[in-house]
């Protein structure tokens, strides 16, 4: 039986392959080819390279701010989701005692 372990990538060679995709100068399948990966891993760097390109002209005070957003907004999640699992314990309780 074959054993399939996953190929990882340094952070170095996609970031080489998103380029060469910006570039355009080759094809996406092209450039997969050459790089032995499948060419729906070339799509995704590319895409995920200009999605993240902003953010590298970004004022440090800025990424910091969006940072803490991010952090109160996960801390707002966390006490969401411990409120709904007490609520869902409560419930599967009454409805036991119920014989629901």
């Amino acid at each position: 039986m074959k054993s399939s372990s996953r190929k990882t990538y340094s952070s170095e060679f996609k970031a080489r392959i998103a380029m060469e995709a910006l570039k355009g100068l080759k094809t996406i399948s092209q450039i997969a080819a050459e790089n032995e990966v499948h060419p729906v891993q070339v799509s995704q760097w590319k895409k995920e390279v200009m999605n993240g390109a902003a953010t590298l002209f970004e004022k440090p005070s800025r990424k910091r701010q969006r940072d803490r957003d991010q952090e109160r907004e996960r801390a707002r999640l966390e006490r969401k989701i411990g409120q709904l699992t007490v609520e869902v314990d409560w419930l599967r309780e009454k409805s036991e005692q119920l014989g629901l």
